[in-house]
């Protein structure tokens, strides 16, 4: 998806951080932070143009697209405010959710390449749970079972505070 509709920002100033461990929970905490100010200028510049986003759920949830696109008007008040914010996996994904009562959870997964998010994987009102794609070696243990299922690096940890039967999905990265 191409995020051109007031995403017209310069380009010439990409985030940088040094490539520590939380680099990229930083830079996706940022982007909340960014968002909650309205600094559209910002949002753009630690975002790809060419942005590979995916979303699960009911279609009238898509609110952070209608942020970032524009689409969001004066009546659409829904905030996103992380209550966990995790980078998981060895390949620069950031993993953020939040809830608001019982009706609203959303999970956003979000891979960030040399400073800039690049895909963003949305789920509204749905359980997540994150795997490796490529598991490691398997334990002695797993190997004995015959189980070749890499174990979870991140689960939704709002199953312990909502009172409500979601679907889940598994995440592979």
């Amino acid at each position: 998806m191409h995020w051109n509709t007031i995403f017209t920002a310069s380009r010439t100033s990409h985030w940088h951080m040094a490539s520590s461990k939380d680099g990229n929970k930083r830079l996706v905490e940022s982007l909340y932070e960014a968002l909650s100010r309205g600094d559209t200028e910002a949002v753009a510049g630690l975002m790809a143009e060419d942005l590979e986003w995916w979303f699960h759920g009911p279609r009238r949830c898509e609110h952070m697209r209608r942020v970032l696109t524009g689409e969001a008007g004066h009546g659409d008040h829904f905030r996103f405010v992380p209550r966990r914010v995790t980078e998981v996996g060895e390949g620069g994904w950031v993993v953020a959710e939040g809830w608001e009562g019982d009706q609203a959870y959303w999970v956003h997964a979000w891979a960030v390449e040399d400073g800039v998010i690049t895909r963003f994987r949305e789920y509204f009102n749905t359980w997540v749970t994150v795997r490796e794609l490529s598991p490691r070696m398997p334990t002695e243990a797993s190997s004995s079972r015959g189980s070749r299922e890499a174990p979870a690096l991140w689960q939704s940890e709002a199953l312990v505070h909502l009172r409500r039967s979601l679907p889940t999905l598994v995440l592979a990265i």
